[in-house]
């Protein structure tokens, strides 16, 4: 096991990356190891979902003060690990939800490979056409497709109440956040969010529209964040409870 990157540098010029698994309770998680220039101390943090870990390092640290570290820390990740929701794969029969509205997942064949939301006695259902081997990709597409409608909707209007443009509007698979704001108005959002209910999608574009004219945490910023969505603080709550499921739905 190498850590070649570790070089007793006390200023690297680069912010090297190792990638490795990690195992935890017999689960074993990509790890990624990354050093970090103002890093004073070793950092750990899960994915949401459960999907990896991540350390930050400071520069110059000695061989084998990763193992120890993670050694220490190995009882906190299996307890916190413990209560990460299984990661479900995509597939016919489970559900999967659009807007907060749970959809069991109908596989038909004989059509080409669409997505479409429909109802039977039995309650929401998405029906997917096409092959089977195909299936988790359209479902991940028609997500992708309902979030650029749905949120470039939300960005104009949020955008227009305040004043402000966004340079672009970007939509990603992220592990570690539902969105960002570049501080030259770029926004990016999880196409996940589409699967969390319609405040919540409208919670999360206001919170990063919001940043375009507050690019902090502070009580301007939450103020302003709570006149363009009034239900601010449920919905963030319901982020944090519930957002963790969302990011363990597997779409491989």
């Amino acid at each position: 096991m190498s850590f070649g990157f570790f070089r007793n540098l006390t200023k690297p010029t680069s912010a090297p990356v190792q990638e490795r698994e990690h195992v935890v309770a017999g689960r074993s998680l990509p790890l990624k190891i990354v050093e970090n220039d103002r890093a004073r101390r070793l950092t750990l943090r899960i994915d949401s979902g459960g999907r990896g870990l991540r350390i930050t390092v400071p520069p110059g640290l000695r061989r084998g003060e990763v193992e120890k570290f993670l050694d220490r820390h190995q009882d906190w990740l299996e307890q916190r690990l413990a209560k990460v929701p299984n990661r479900p794969q995509v597939r016919p029969g489970i559900k999967v939800p659009v807007r907060g509205v749970p959809h069991r997942i109908v596989h038909e064949p004989s059509k080409r490979g669409t997505v479409t939301l429909s109802h039977d006695e039995r309650g929401p259902l998405m029906v997917v056409h096409g092959e089977r081997v195909h299936l988790p990709r359209r479902i991940a597409d028609f997500l992708k497709r309902e979030a650029k409608r749905e949120i470039e909707r939300l960005v104009a209007k949020h955008t227009a109440a305040i004043g402000k443009r966004a340079k672009a509007v970007r939509f990603k698979d992220t592990s570690s956040r539902w969105g960002s704001c570049t501080s030259d108005g770029n926004l990016s959002f999880s196409w996940r969010i589409m699967m969390a209910p319609s405040p919540v999608i409208n919670y999360l574009v206001a919170h990063e529209v919001a940043h375009l004219k507050e690019m902090n945490h502070g009580p301007k910023f939450w103020k302003l964040c709570e006149q363009l969505c009034p239900d601010t603080e449920r919905c963030k709550a319901w982020l944090k409870r519930n957002g963790s499921s969302l990011q363990a739905i597997m779409f491989e």
